[in-house]
């Protein structure tokens, strides 16, 4: 060493004893009185105004950790990290990997005190010298400082600055140095170095690098194994053993033979561990939406955190908080639920086309399953898609899809909530226009041209007829009776809104579910009926707690009474038709249940939703990419019936079955009329009158002897004078002129009954102008 190099390295050791020294006095000692050496003693003494300049007090913060997210019970279905690290104590890792990372990192780290003086004088020197940072020599706590700057840094600037190869870098790291092992163990920095420290391919920290290299916990590292991280970190790319492996042994082998140095381990235990070959057992890391089993439901959560200003005041803060901030986030998604949607989803009528599920807990707004049929992922070419089919556009969905003739549901609400009886009746024609809708500020509409799927085979239907046979026209009249402001009122009520987050669309085709909605807040809405009128808000996240184990407030399910509880009942109660004498009739749970189907339009999409006591779903399928008017697929809401069925029978197997309430209220029978006296008529003149009374006509195909002209009436069914329903068809018994009266006639009165249930199949009901329906 030259005379004047040892002097500059005389410089620095006694103005590192002086720093030791501000130890014990509290107070640092001021560096402008030590002789300048040559350049050196001019970099001291800026040095040592920046040293002085520098805030002593070092927050220590711990560094970013991964978050997970867990299931309803207790899975992990997610995580989300800015870096891969999971923190351990101390006696969580192993004595082998304790030791090895102070053997080659800071042999010295539990004799000296915050700095190691002779290694750093000879660095600094070295370091002034070439006017950067040339030469190691940092101890422990210094490296464990200079990570937790960077790891702490907000921007690219402030992590360049923490990682600049300076002169005053080195003197900032000192300073905090010092800081920290007034305030810190040394086993306590040992931990948190092990917690800070980058292993290379993605692992921060031991915990992390011993899971991606080896499959196994720190705690059970061998010696090979230990030493093999600990000489990773001083060049975590050069020393990655999934790419350098010849690197990495040698590194290893540095780090055994040290170990055997400093008497930690035998010069045997040492050559036994360097022959060995590197033996590793990688595991990929997980990460964000694309590695959980329930990525869509898993983007509905990521949306939810980083949208809701509950969980930070910026955008800034929400990504720092789920990224960085080490939170354990419980979430309502029932496997269970989950994986029987899944299944339904993967049956769908054609896997050219999309399916959609979600189902919520009726009372609570719970979101249990969320299934869309794609994969999720980026590869368009694939089929690939990241868009929450879903949700609404705020949780990462599209702008939303018809709900077909699900949304009559809302109207049919209105129309019990304003007293109508369930036998009123308004007319089923095959097609018609009507007028004189009203929306909520008084305007009114242009005539709506409407029309069914099939020809009427009724003249008039009433609350029950009209919704198991999802009759179109009949649910514009009855809109209309109802009025456009309290239909569209009630569906809000029930949560509904564009699923781009805009207001009803009020137009009258809404009650046909022309306003693009989405299958979460259908799902939630049809809960709300199962609830018998509470609708609450759905919600996907149950509790979050950050690294500390300290609760953050989550925002919860709002809960309002939307409807009656006995209008709720009652319209639960004709629901549960639809499935034993509708459009869905067939595609019952074997329990309690009630459901409507939906048809979009042109029949592009179908929809279905309905729930039990226990449980809500909502179904859609289509193709929500492509362009309208080259979406004509003929599909109805009943093609997709027994997707929401098998998705149902799998979510609830296994528990027992609940029973909807029986409306208390009574909301009036069938409308009934008097049949008209046609006896001794012709047959077309008879059928006219009694179909102008509203009723169905039949033919008895056997005439009766009759001293009647032949083909004119001789008696009805029920007979004339009698009152019977609307939905009663009159059968005529025509005269054969044979002469004499058939026995029995005059006493037939063949009672009609309310509701025959005699719908329109299964693709019945459901188009209209637009062509929305069943």
């Amino acid at each position: 060493m030259t005379v004047e190099k040892a002097d500059r390295e005389h410089a620095i050791v006694k103005l590192l004893r002086l720093i030791g020294a501000a130890l014990v006095a509290g107070v640092l000692v001021s560096f402008l009185a030590l002789p300048a050496v040559g350049s050196a003693g001019m970099a001291t003494r800026d040095a040592s105004d920046s040293f002085n300049k520098l805030p002593a007090d070092f927050s220590i913060q711990p560094p970013p950790e991964r978050t997970t997210v867990y299931s309803a019970d207790g899975q992990v279905i997610a995580t989300f990290y800015h870096h891969n690290r999971e923190s351990v104590r101390l006696d969580q890792v192993s004595p082998l990997m304790q030791k090895a990372v102070v053997a080659i990192e800071d042999s010295r780290f539990y004799q000296h005190g915050p700095l190691d003086m002779k290694g750093s004088a000879r660095a600094l020197v070295t370091n002034a010298q070439e006017g950067g940072v040339k030469q190691g020599g940092s101890t422990l706590t210094q490296q464990y400082v200079k990570n937790l700057l960077v790891e702490s840094a907000d921007n690219d600037k402030e992590i360049a600055d923490a990682k600049a190869p300076t002169f005053g870098r080195k003197l900032r790291e000192l300073r905090y140095a010092v800081n920290v092992e007034k305030h810190l163990t040394k086993d306590q920095i040992l931990q948190g170095y092990l917690n800070i420290a980058y292993f290379g391919a993605g692992a921060y920290g031991v915990q992390a690098a011993a899971q991606r290299y080896f499959s196994k916990d720190a705690a059970d590292l061998t010696l090979p194994e230990a030493a093999l991280l600990a000489g990773i970190t001083n060049s975590p790319s050069y020393y990655d053993p999934t790419i350098f492996p010849d690197h990495a042994r040698d590194r290893r082998n540095t780090v055994l033979y040290r170990m055997a140095e400093l008497k930690m381990i035998t010069k045997q235990q040492a050559d036994q561990a360097a022959a060995q070959p590197i033996k590793l057992h990688p595991k990929l890391p997980k990460s964000d939406c694309v590695d959980s089993k329930v990525p869509f439901f898993c983007q509905y959560v990521k949306n939810e955190i980083l949208g809701n200003p509950a969980f930070g005041k910026t955008q800034t803060d929400r990504e720092k908080l789920l990224y960085r901030g080490g939170l354990t986030i419980r979430t309502t998604i029932d496997m269970k639920a989950q994986k029987a949607a899944q299944a339904a989803l993967s049956r769908r009528p054609s896997h050219s086309r999309t399916a959609t599920e979600a189902m919520v807990k009726p009372g609570t707004g719970e979101i249990k399953a969320m299934v869309v049929s794609r994969t999720y992922g980026t590869n368009v070419k694939k089929g690939e898609t990241q868009l929450n089919l879903a949700a609404d556009y705020a949780h990462g969905g599209n702008l939303g899809y018809s709900a077909g003739s699900t949304f009559k549901i809302f109207t049919l609400a209105a129309a019990l909530d304003k007293g109508m009886s369930v036998g009123t009746s308004f007319p089923a024609p095959t097609n018609t226009t009507v007028s004189g809708y009203r929306d909520c500020k008084g305007n009114g509409s242009e005539p709506w041209p409407v029309q069914n799927a099939e020809k009427s085979k009724a003249k008039s239907a009433n609350l029950e007829t009209g919704t198991w046979e999802s009759i179109n026209t009949f649910y514009a009249y009855l809109e209309r009776s109802v009025g456009l402001c309290d239909a569209v009122k009630m569906a809000q009520n029930f949560g509904m809104k564009r699923a781009d987050g805009k207001p009803l669309q009020q137009n009258p085709a809404q009650v046909l579910g022309t306003n693009e909605i989405d299958v979460t807040h259908l799902a939630a809405a049809y809960a709300g009926f199962a609830a018998r009128g509470e609708y609450c808000t759905p919600i996907a996240i149950t509790e979050v707690t950050d690294s500390n184990g300290k609760k953050i407030n989550v925002p919860k399910a709002k809960c309002t009474k939307a409807v009656d509880t006995d209008v709720a009942d009652e319209v639960t109660s004709i629901l549960q038709g639809v499935l034993t004498k509708g459009t869905a009739r067939g595609e019952g749970l074997g329990r309690p249940a009630a459901g409507k189907t939906g048809t979009c339009e042109s029949f592009t999409c179908a929809v279905f939703a309905g729930y039990t006591p226990d449980l809500a779903a909502a179904v859609w399928y289509g193709d929500p990419e492509a362009p309208w008017g080259h979406r004509n697929y003929g599909v109805y809401g009943a093609d997709v019936a027994p997707i929401w069925r098998a998705s149902m029978l799998g979510a609830l197997r296994g528990t027992s079955a609940s029973s909807f309430h029986t409306p208390v209220k009574d909301f009036g029978t069938l409308d009934q009329q008097t049949v008209p006296n046609v006896q001794g008529m012709p047959v077309q003149q008879a059928k006219q009158k009694i179909e102008k009374a509203g009723f169905s006509v039949q033919i008895s195909p056997r005439a009766v002897d009759s001293n009647q002209p032949a083909n004119t009436v001789v008696y009805t069914s029920p007979s004339s004078g009698q009152q019977a329903d609307q939905d009663t068809t009159v059968i005529l018994f025509l005269s054969n002129g044979s002469g004499s009266v058939g026995a029995g006639g005059a006493n037939a009165n063949g009672k009609g009954k309310r509701g025959n249930g005699k719908g329109n199949g299964k693709k019945g009901g459901g188009f209209s102008w637009p062509p929305f329906g069943n």
